[in-house]
């Protein structure tokens, strides 16, 4: 990193020993003969780091640490001390001073803290960075999102919200579609009334049914006394469908009933239920494909499909997850009594570079992770999940000179394919080949023992 550094020495020669030394490595060099100049220069324009000498005369190196400090609490400092007067040394770490470096300069050691130094500092200015551009304009309810189609997605939240319009939210795992369906509810005339959320993946079939509609005592065996379901429960407010796509055809039948009566039969039961629900639904299945299989019905579909929201895969929205990762940090770290701590830029990058097949809810259980055992206060490269490195290096192959076309194709197919997380048509895709191809060549790399 190339930066703008002060010198404060008085004696001119190790002054300006220094200053060839850290201009040979390409750093923007101001030197001050003592503290009152070096003072008037941090006033007056900006610097990366200081380096100041700890005894010279009238303003001490202390002295300007400290103030320096109060002008730009940022700014990184290395405090030069005569050699066995640990006491400043001390005085000046307790200060704030980054490290510190003793009479006679070894510059070779000069310059390898001035690197460290520097590495730390643009790692605190980027978090800095980001952390203001959360509190400025990131947020939406509990999202986070400056890519345009999260943008967009918020703006069509903003329109929806204070309808009853039914809305259906579409995406992969972890995307957020919950959060989305709990802004709406948030934004609309029925926040003050139950939000109502069930997931018809996670319940067995003979169950779902009693769990949304409710049931009568004696409907059947088990049933001693009346049950209201979660439909009833919702009443007035918001009722989250979370993985309808998993709905069996028969409940789809009954809910469909609902949607279009605005009634409810509870199992066993035999007079109607007037229910005042929205209805939100999510799924991460294509129900246009399942309409056209047969396991999802059409006029359901249509029903359900007023508002469409289609919520991008985190691999998407790249430009996000440095915001996300700063912001899951910081909130796991006060939830688990943790000091701050901050990503470094080659950590940021991996980050960046990953698929995240489990979108943001696999970044933010990686941050609670990280929160909870790295050990230093920057997170390195290696604090992270190896599959997190393992993915950076595998978007880039090598190919070295006098490998045999077939070995070559098989590492860019193979090397695809992990690039996609498995997806062969869009390994096809990338690799300009069918799809059939695809199949017959990885047939052929099985019988050979490669996968």
């Amino acid at each position: 990193m190339v930066a703008r550094i002060l010198i404060a020495e008085d004696e001119e020669g190790i002054r300006q020993g220094m200053a060839k030394a850290l201009q040979k490595d390409g750093h923007e060099v101001e030197v001050a003969p003592n503290g009152e100049v070096a003072l008037r220069k941090i006033e007056g324009d900006y610097f990366d780091l200081l380096i100041s000498d700890v005894r010279m005369p009238g303003i001490s190196g202390l002295d300007l640490l400290k103030k320096a400090k109060e002008i730009d609490p940022d700014l990184i400092v290395i405090i030069i001390t005569a050699y066995g007067s640990i006491e400043d040394a001390v005085d000046a770490m307790r200060s704030g001073a980054y490290n510190y470096i003793t009479k006679p300069i070894k510059l070779a050691e000069l310059r390898a803290m001035v690197a460290n130094a520097l590495q730390i500092h643009s790692v605190v200015v980027e978090n800095k960075r980001l952390r203001e551009l959360l509190k400025q304009e990131d947020r939406f309810e509990s999202m986070i999102g400056t890519n345009s189609k999260m943008r967009e997605i918020f703006e069509l939240i903003n329109k929806v919200a204070p309808t009853n319009a039914t809305v259906l939210i579409q995406g992969e795992t972890g995307t957020g579609k919950e959060l989305v369906a709990r802004a709406i509810h948030n934004r609309s005339k029925r926040k003050d009334k139950p939000f109502i959320s069930i997931n018809c993946g996670a319940i067995p079939e003979t169950l779902l049914e009693s769990e949304l509609f409710g049931h009568e005592r004696g409907a059947f065996t088990g049933a001693y006394q009346q049950r209201i379901g979660k439909i009833e429960l919702a009443d007035g407010g918001t009722l989250f469908l979370d993985e309808i796509g998993e709905m069996s055809l028969k409940t789809q039948v009954d809910l469909l009933r609902v949607l279009d009566q605005r009634e409810l039969f509870r199992i066993g039961g035999n007079r109607p239920v007037k229910v005042d629900v929205r209805f939100i639904a999510a799924t991460n299945r294509d129900l246009r494909e399942a309409v056209k299989e047969g396991k999802f019905r059409e006029d359901l579909f249509h029903r359900l499909n007023v508002v469409p929201i289609t919520l991008p895969p985190l691999r998407e929205r790249v430009e996000d997850i440095p915001v996300m990762a700063i912001s899951f940090l910081e909130e796991f770290c006060r939830e688990h009594g943790r000091q701050p701590m901050r990503i470094s830029r080659e950590a940021m990058e991996m980050l960046c570079s990953y698929s995240w097949p489990g979108n943001v809810r696999e970044l933010r259980n990686l941050m609670e992770r990280l929160a909870l055992t790295c050990q230093s206060k920057v997170i390195e490269p290696e604090d992270l999940p190896l599959e997190i490195g393992r993915y950076k290096s595998e978007k880039a192959i090598h190919i070295r000179i006098g490998t045999k076309i077939r070995e070559a194709e098989r590492e860019l197919i193979l090397s695809t394919l992990a690039y996609v997380n498995g997806h062969r048509e869009k390994a096809a895709n990338i690799l300009g080949i069918s799809v059939r191809a695809l199949h017959y060549k990885l047939r052929q790399y099985e019988k050979e023992g490669y996968i």
